[in-house]
């Protein structure tokens, strides 16, 4: 008997339809992605796939969207029990004074840290930051120091925090791409499933304090599918920005974009882009773990085939373009002799897209034993006569 590889391709459209995914139209045209902002880096949170680049690693101003590491150095010493949401701080003439978006602190009073989270989250009050800042560090720039080192750890290479609210510094600096680590990070390190009353406040409308109810500043909590943070900012110099996440069917986009003109800019472009970026990519579950891809004839077992399975899910994240352009094939030299085993790599799949290739062992799904020595006779004979390997009887 000669064994031969068998290869199958199937081209992503025709999995698409497989998988129940829809049929893709042949005339649709893929999005062209564009942005007035002057900075943005939108990506994936699960893959880091990055989906939308522009001017990403160019310094320019965070603003107030710095406050997210100022609360996520809060978070931290939280999850650490080195700090708790009833602990008070003081409120200091600094905070009190300090100009800009504010919370209304009264100086002097004690206000728990709690508040403080809130009225610099959903308020982005500048004296709820100071006062936090000074909380646990004793000064502001005692807390940036801090806040650097967590930047530099989570491998923001191209940001230097001079204070705790944004306020405009020389030496203040950061680029989109490093807020999107920063925001990343963050809903990564403190999932709302272990820690409830951290990221889930972002997605909160409002916040009253000291009877004075602000709005959340975020536009993408007003009605973006999904959205349940972060912040904006701005400041004469860095223009409007804002770091944007929402959350649709399991799949996470992190946006950051800066640099735009006006508030009203900044909400209709966040919206658009978010809505595009949900629309242009999806994950397409071409394959689950464990999921038989396809089958091979066995020579010589007690079952005729095997079911040949992945050991990881194939979900990738394609953009439309790249879905119409992938390739999958999957190839094994068949039949494949009994005995075989559960587990055993069988055959290759291959995916080919964006000019790459991956592939992926395929295993066998089911143990196989052999056929016992009058039943291999049996079988033998009836491929000399057949060609072809039929289906065994197996004495019982």
């Amino acid at each position: 008997m000669t064994k031969k590889p068998l290869v199958r391709v199937f081209l992503a459209i025709l999995l698409v339809g497989l998988t129940g995914l829809g049929v893709i139209a042949s005339a649709a045209v893929a999005a062209e992605i564009t942005s007035p902002a002057k900075q943005a880096y939108v990506t994936d949170f699960t893959t880091g796939k990055v989906l939308f680049s522009k001017e990403a690693e160019t310094p320019m101003k965070p603003a107030s969207m710095a406050k997210i590491m100022t609360v996520f150095v809060a978070f931290q010493r939280i999850a650490e029990g080195q700090l708790n949401m009833d602990d008070k701080f003081t409120v200091s003439e600094k905070a009190w004074k300090k100009g800009g978006s504010r919370t209304f602190l009264e100086v002097g009073s004690e206000v728990s840290v709690r508040e403080l989270l809130h009225g610099i989250i959903v308020q982005s009050g500048n004296d709820a930051a100071i006062v936090l800042a000074e909380g646990i560090s004793g000064t502001e720039n005692a807390f940036a120091d801090e806040m650097n080192f967590w930047a530099n750890k989570i491998g923001m290479t191209d940001t230097n925090f001079r204070n705790s609210t944004g306020w405009p510094d020389p030496d203040l600096t950061t680029t989109a791409k490093d807020l999107n680590i920063m925001a990343t990070e963050l809903i990564r390190r403190f999932p709302a499933d272990e820690y409830p009353e951290f990221y889930p406040v972002f997605a909160k409308l409002e916040y009253t304090y000291n009877k004075i109810l602000q709005p959340n500043r975020n536009p993408l909590v007003y009605g973006t599918v999904g959205a349940d943070g972060l912040k904006t900012g701005h400041t004469e110099e860095s223009g409007y920005g804002l770091v944007g996440s929402a959350e649709r069917d399991g799949q996470r986009v992190i946006m950051v974009l800066n640099g735009m003109t006006s508030v009203k800019q900044r909400s209709a472009e966040s919206r658009r882009l978010m809505d595009l970026m949900f629309r242009e990519y999806k994950n397409y579950r071409f394959f689950d773990k464990g999921q038989p891809v396809d089958q091979a004839n066995v020579w010589l077992g007690e079952a005729s085939k095997v079911d040949l399975v992945l050991d990881e899910p194939l979900h990738p994240l394609l953009s439309y373009k790249e879905r119409r352009n992938t390739k999958i094939s999957v190839q094994w030299t068949d039949p494949v002799s009994a005995p075989i085993t559960k587990g055993d790599q069988i055959g290759t799949l291959t995916i080919e897209m964006n000019g790459e290739s991956r592939s992926l062992p395929l295993l066998a799904a089911q143990d196989v034993a052999v056929l016992g020595m009058f039943d291999r006779v049996a079988a033998a004979i009836k491929y000399l006569i057949f060609g072809a390997p039929v289906t065994p009887v197996v004495a019982r």
